[in-house]
């Protein structure tokens, strides 16, 4: 976390010297979570006899993102997107031969801060990095019930803190606007969620497995940003001052 804001601070402290006509961006943006077992995705629990396991297999995050460049390699994004997790999960009792596997939907909302550097590939190509914080934010807890258990997922905190990176090209048209590709890293300060399992046997008496899921992952980025024409918004401004 120190590392993140030292780098964060690094990338913003130069904007009081190299201040220069601001424009404004308007984006939407899709991004497919992909699954990524280096990431904590899966969770193993177990008590005698009972066993189960929950792993995120995908999910996908939409909404949309404001740019505001300060220089020609630096510029400052936000904006508010809904993230929905999908989580595999199974339940297992060995005595009683009972095996089942099912899914469920966690969702959540993002509002992330990120300050990006820009390093020009071609006439109108682009590669950059980013690197902020973003606030997540969690509406309620999650359940999905199967014919002998249940799982439930308990936000532990309404709304936390997390670090997120990203990696992408941009191919910036002359009137159509920026098309954008990339990656981005999210992983919460917290844990996501404490998540019990529980197993009901013939005489309904639970036998429940606890475990906390981490709720880092890793998207596949699809942006479009609208065209802004810089000189157009300097002659607005030119105006106005004459007014």
């Amino acid at each position: 976390m120190r590392i993140s804001a030292v780098i964060l601070l690094a990338c913003l402290f130069p904007l009081s010297s190299w201040g220069q006509a601001v424009v404004t961006t308007f984006g939407i943006q899709a991004k497919p979570v992909i699954p990524f077992t280096y990431l904590d995705s899966k969770v193993n629990l177990e008590r005698a006899n009972v066993t189960s396991s929950i792993e995120l297999d995908g999910g996908y995050a939409f909404g949309m993102c404001v740019r505001v460049a300060l220089t020609k390699t630096i510029a400052l994004e936000t904006g508010l997107g809904q993230i929905q997790r999908r989580y595999s999960f199974t339940l297992n009792n060995d005595t009683a031969n009972y095996s089942e596997t099912a899914k469920v939907r966690y969702i959540g909302y993002e509002l992330p801060i990120t300050a990006l550097i820009f390093i020009r590939l071609g006439e109108r190509a682009f590669m950059n990095a980013a690197l902020g914080f973003s606030a997540d934010f969690y509406p309620s807890d999650a359940q999905r019930d199967v014919e002998r258990g249940r799982i439930y997922m308990f936000r532990n905190r309404w709304a936390q803190l997390g670090v997120i990176g990203n990696l992408g090209v941009e191919y910036r048209t002359v009137k159509s606007g920026t098309f954008y590709l990339g990656a981005t890293f999210h992983r919460p300060f917290n844990a996501l969620s404490t998540v019990d399992v529980t197993y009901y046997g013939s005489n309904f008496f639970p036998y429940p497995v606890r475990g906390s899921l981490s709720g880092a992952y890793l998207t596949a980025d699809l942006r479009y940003y609208f065209h802004e024409d810089p000189a157009k918004r300097i002659r607005k401004k030119t105006k106005k001052k004459k007014d």
